[in-house]
C-alpha cells in the first residue's frame, strides 16, 4: 500500500490543531519544572530538602509525551474531504477506524451556528447520519470547512 496521496490538489485537510495547543502549553510548563528541580539542586548540600535531580525525570518524560501527542495533533489528518467523499479520523489508530462517506450517501449537510458541530445527513428528512465535532479544528479554519462542505453537497 502506497503512501502517497493520488491527487492531493483536489482534497481538503483539517487537523486537530485546536486540540494541540493545551498540550504545547503543558509540555512547556512541565519541561520548565524540570529545569527549576535541575536548577534548584545545586543547592542540596545547603539545604537537603532539595529534592533529588532524578526527581526531574518525570516532569521530563510527561512533558516529552505532551509535546509528541501535539506533535501528533497537528500534524495528522481530522478530516478530509477528497473527491470520494468525507474521511474521518479517530484519534487512536486511524489507519484501522477511520471512516469514509461517500458523497452519494450525504442527502444534506448541516453546521451549526457557533461552528462546533458538523452534521452529514444520509437522508432528505434529516433523520438519520453523522454528528462530527469541529472542536479539534483550529477556529479560524471552521468556517472553510463549513464553505467547503455547503458548497460541495450544494453542487451535488
Amino acid at each position: 500500500m502506497s503512501d502517497k496521496i493520488q491527487s492531493p490538489e483536489k482534497e481538503l485537510r483539517f487537523t486537530r490543531a485546536g486540540q494541540a495547543v493545551p498540550f504545547w502549553i503543558a509540555s512547556a510548563v512541565l519541561a520548565a519544572v524540570a529545569v527549576t528541580l535541575l536548577a534548584s539542586s545545586i543547592y542540596r548540600d545547603i539545604n537537603p530538602r532539595v529534592p533529588h535531580p532524578l526527581w526531574a525525570l518525570a516532569p521530563l518524560l510527561l512533558a516529552w509525551l505532551a509535546a509528541r501527542t501535539a506533535i501528533r495533533m497537528t500534524k495528522h489528518a481530522y478530516l478530509i474531504f477528497t473527491p470520494l467523499g468525507v474521511e474521518i479520523f479517530p484519534f487512536f489508530k486511524p489507519q484501522q477506524t477511520m471512516r469514509l462517506v461517500l458523497w452519494q450517501e450525504i442527502e444534506a449537510a448541516d453546521v451549526n451556528p457557533g461552528l462546533t458541530q458538523l452534521t452529514l445527513h444520509h437522508n432528505r428528512e434529516k433523520t438519520s447520519g453523522i454528528h462530527i465535532s469541529l472542536s479539534p479544528i483550529r477556529k479560524e479554519r471552521r468556517a472553510l470547512l463549513a464553505k467547503a462542505i455547503t458548497g460541495r453537497i450544494s453542487r451535488a
